[in-house]
């Protein structure tokens, strides 16, 4: 969900040269371009982006950079494991095969940017968009073949299945487990959103739909977690860049990386896909894959077998409604919606509306959602 642009950009820039200037101790001739980002920058991180020239032993050089800067106010989750992206990203850069953009540089000093920030390289490709969703509107829906579609959500569940076959303990991933919330897997992942869910917006009541969820999550969680495996967090083909091929060349997004049941983030996977087509009141488009079809990928290239989908489907859409109650309190901050505005933008979103029917409860009223107008 976008918000107005907070950073000047222009001022910026030379902040950023001299700063990447100094990182490049063995170059000379170093040019940095103006800064860009999206239209508008996310509440998760903020994202800058520039190239840079130089010259170094004789030769020429140059390269798209990708900078993002450490949330530390009007912040989407409870917690940012900023350090913790940035750790993860590097070992399964150098470490193993998932594909994820290179990790160049850390800056730890808030001085620089105000926040902490890293660097990575830029990979050029296409990402289906949030806004219009890809269902409704762009390249995916307008451009691609039936066939290419589904060479993507293919080739994009082998880059999940990838991400779970990491050996996180070879790696030394032990980071990533949060005793305080009790232990590794599905209880830690209960207790950190329980305290998120009183969090998000301690101005009003939760939505109805959620209450049930989390009452719901809470009367059916596994009494074990048959096996722990990191877990992207945010698994969706929304996350991945695409090349001319339709297929992964990059896996993106690591706010929610976490240790648990891998089965966690192909729930999420399929709530998305469901948010995006039945949320949203949009025609399934022609090539994706069924619900069956994407379980019966996975299985096949991660080689395990599919379990407590509907459990985790569910527990996706109870994470992703107090991601949505936050991002409701976050934009009347922002003056964007009012007190009205935002319990409708919280209570009925696509979000909502596929969590009641996956829970057997009456729909949120379609006419009155705001979700596509903020």
């Amino acid at each position: 969900m976008p918000i107005p642009e907070q950073r000047d950009l222009v001022k910026a820039r030379d902040i950023v040269a001299d700063w990447f200037s100094r990182q490049m101790t063995t170059a000379t001739d170093i040019e940095v371009s103006p800064l860009s980002g999206p239209t508008a920058t996310g509440f998760s991180n903020e994202t800058i982006l520039f190239d840079a020239s130089w010259k170094e032993n004789g030769k020429s050089y140059s390269e798209g950079f990708v900078l993002r800067v450490k949330p530390t106010q009007h912040t989407v989750f409870l917690e940012s494991d900023f350090d913790a992206q940035y750790a993860v990203l590097s070992a399964l850069g150098e470490k193993t095969n998932v594909l994820v953009p290179v990790m160049k540089f850390f800056e730890d000093d808030a001085s620089v940017l105000g926040a902490p920030f890293f660097v990575m390289g830029r990979i050029d490709g296409k990402v289906p968009q949030d806004n219009p969703p890809y269902t409704q509107g762009g390249w995916l829906l307008e451009e691609a073949k039936p066939t290419d579609r589904r060479t993507l959500v293919e080739s994009g569940l082998d880059a999940l299945a990838a991400v779970h076959s990491v050996d996180w303990e070879s790696l030394n991933f032990g980071f990533l487990d949060k005793p305080q919330y009790g232990r590794i897997g599905f209880e830690q992942q209960l207790r950190y959103y329980e305290a998120s869910f009183a969090w998000a917006d301690p101005k009003r009541p939760a939505p109805p739909v959620a209450e049930s969820a989390l009452k719901w999550i809470q009367e059916h969680a596994p009494e074990r977690d048959p096996e722990i495996t990191l877990c992207w967090g945010d698994a969706r083909i929304n996350n991945q860049i695409f090349g001319d091929d339709y297929r992964v060349r990059a896996v993106l997004d690591w706010e929610m990386v976490t240790l648990a049941d891998p089965m966690m983030d192909l729930g999420w996977w399929l709530f998305l896909d469901r948010h995006f087509h039945e949320g949203m009141n949009a025609a399934r488009m022609e090539g994706f894959p069924t619900r069956e079809e994407m379980v019966a990928h996975y299985e096949k290239t991660s080689g395990r077998e599919a379990r407590d989908i509907l459990f985790y489907e569910v527990f996706a859409g109870l994470r992703f409604a107090v991601v949505m109650m936050r991002l409701g309190a976050l934009l009347e901050d922002f003056g964007i919606l009012d007190d009205s505005a935002t319990v409708s933008f919280a209570t009925n979103n696509a979000v909502t509306r596929v969590l009641a029917d996956l829970l057997g409860l009456p729909s949120p009223d379609l006419t009155t959602s705001k979700l596509d107008k903020v």
